[in-house]
C-alpha cells in the first residue's frame, strides 16, 4: 500500500488554484474596466473545471487503490468461501 502525504488529487487543484488567484490579480484591469460578466466567469468557468479534476482524480486514485489491494490480497469470494465449507460438511 502506497503512502503518500500529498495526493495528486489535492495537490493539482491547490496549484491549479493558486495560479488562477495571480491570473485573476493580474487581469484585474479587465474587472477595473467594467466587463465583470467576462472577468467572474472565466473565474467561474475555471473553478468548475478544477473542482471536476479533483474528482477525477480523487476517483482515479481509488480505482488505483482497489487494483494494488486485490492484487496484493486477493479477492474474498464469500460463496466459494460457504461452498467449501458445505462440500466439507456432506463429506
Amino acid at each position: 500500500m502506497r503512502s503518500n502525504k500529498f495526493k495528486s488529487s489535492t495537490v493539482i487543484p491547490l496549484a491549479l488554484t493558486a495560479y488562477l488567484a495571480v491570473m485573476a490579480y493580474i487581469g484585474r484591469h479587465i474587472y477595473l474596466r467594467g466587463d465583470y460578466l467576462y472577468y467572474f466567469g472565466t473565474i467561474a468557468v475555471t473553478l468548475v473545471i478544477i473542482v471536476v479534476l479533483h474528482f477525477s482524480l480523487k476517483k482515479k486514485e481509488k480505482l488505483r487503490q482497489q487494483r494494488e489491494d486485490s492484487a496484493n490480497y486477493g479477492k474474498y469470494d464469500d460463496n466459494s468461501n460457504t461452498n467449501n465449507k458445505k462440500a466439507d460438511d456432506n463429506n
